[in-house]
């Protein structure tokens, strides 16, 4: 199976086409050829033999011909040459072929309509039937593949917390207490600090270690703005192999800490041994906002800044939207919270946007539902990376209908989406469907 942009292969893919919807089976009088042919985002995806001959072939497009693209598309127009049907299974393996394509365009949603006598082999597939119905005065039948990339994400990045974590509970105050559990960071009892720590993944440490740095910083930082507190120190655990490796990392945590005007109070540092790197950020409020202070009929709010770009070597999972910005313009996305007060408020992390939204839900002890066409996006991601990667600065809050998020510097603000009652995300769809994106509770914690 390949995907193709060969006229000739094109050529006799509209000609078998033609062959078997118009002559063979009459359900078009003329052509079957529609807009989504004249789509310059359609791909085709062929099935031919050694010496070229075509034996089959399918188109995977994006389900919306106008706008951008929502991470919603669509399989249509699968056919199989006459002498290549049967026992060969060159049907299901084009199907399987769209769903493995369209997953790596990012599609959150990829639907078909296909002929109700080809049900059973969607079935089969793993396809979900969503509803009969009739097209081109023949039955047919709505099928979905479930894409469970969100589910897959939130499961490996955050799934084992609970569980892992649950023996701290057994010393009265552990892990934020009461409202507060699992949250960005924690108020130290009887003071008005707030405390948050955050380790960078070792391999990325390895690999971009001023990059590496940069992040422990941003990570925590975005950690106490999340909860409304004022940033006003740092303190970092290193582990190097050598003095010049470590060099490279401290030059990251130095260009982020005087980015926000943040200082390194003091640390850890250790050499000889492989590469580790954690920062603990100190801030300060007298009132921190929980994850879990959703209710019910409040709406979802999401705060991005959309500057910037993939950061190198990291397409597609990392959104470089700080290093470009002015202390200025990062104390403005860092204290938009504050600003604004809302009943929940959860930075966007490793989890990605729909994950992060997932953990508020589950604090708050509700579902959410999100609508996709109205999340703040830059134009240069698609909407599969966007809503799974971490966008350097990105925050989702909750709160009554209506009231007005706060200036946020560069960011965008939209109210996207709502709390309700259950449990889990739902993605809500320019047409109105809901595809299921996280099933039941993120983390584990449940309720705050």
């Amino acid at each position: 199976m390949e995907v193709t942009d060969d006229a000739d292969l094109l050529a006799a893919a509209a000609a078998l086409r033609h062959d078997v919807f118009v002559a063979e089976q009459g359900l078009f009088a003329a052509t079957d050829r529609d807009d989504v042919d004249d789509d310059p985002r359609t791909r085709v995806l062929v099935a031919r033999t050694g010496d070229g001959t075509l034996l089959g072939a399918v188109r995977v497009a994006p389900a919306r011909r106008d706008g951008p693209d929502l991470g919603w598309w669509a399989g249509s127009r699968l056919v199989v040459a006459p002498a290549a049907r049967g026992a060969a299974g060159l049907g299901a393996a084009l199907v399987r072929a769209a769903c493995a394509h369209a997953e790596d365009l990012g599609a959150l949603r990829f639907d078909a309509t296909v002929q109700a006598r080809n049900a059973p082999l969607f079935r089969r597939l793993g396809w979900v039937e969503v509803r009969a119905t009739s097209l081109h005065g023949a039955p047919h039948v709505a099928v979905r593949w479930p894409i469970d990339r969100v589910q897959r994400l939130a499961a490996a990045t955050k799934g084992p917390l609970g569980r892992v974590l649950a023996p701290l509970l057994d010393v009265p105050g552990a892990l934020g207490g009461t409202g507060f559990l699992g949250d960005d960071g924690v108020g130290v009892p009887g003071s008005d600090v707030v405390a948050a720590c955050d380790a960078v993944l070792p391999s990325l440490v390895e690999r971009d270690p001023t990059w590496a740095g940069w992040c422990a910083v941003l990570v925590n930082l975005n950690d106490l703005a999340a909860m409304g507190a004022e940033p006003v120190g740092l303190l970092d655990a290193l582990a190097a192999r050598d003095a010049s490796f470590a060099s490279r990392v401290v030059r990251g945590l130095r260009d982020a800490s005087a980015a926000w005007g943040v200082p390194v109070l003091g640390g850890h540092t250790q050499f000889g041994v492989p590469a580790a790197l954690s920062v603990t950020a100190l801030g300060r409020t007298r009132d921190p906002v929980p994850a879990g202070g959703g209710r019910p009929g409040h709406a979802l709010t999401v705060t991005a800044d959309l500057g910037g770009g993939w950061r190198p070597g990291y397409a597609g999972a990392q959104w470089d939207s700080t290093t470009a910005r002015s202390t200025q313009e990062l104390r403005a996305l860092g204290s938009v919270v504050a600003r604004t007060r809302p009943a929940a408020a959860k930075d966007v992390s490793m989890a990605g946007l729909v994950g992060t939204v997932g953990m508020l839900a589950e604090a708050s002890g509700c579902r959410a539902v999100l609508d996709v066409d109205r999340v703040p996006a830059p134009a240069a991601a698609g909407t599969g990376d966007w809503l799974t990667c971490f966008p350097g600065f990105a925050v989702v809050t909750a709160d009554a209908p209506g009231r007005p998020c706060a200036p946020a510097g560069p960011a965008v603000s939209a109210a996207c989406g709502e709390l309700g009652e259950g449990a889990g995300v739902g993605l809500r769809w320019p047409d109105g469907e809901v595809t299921e994106a996280l099933a039941g509770a993120v983390t584990g914690w449940g309720r705050a």
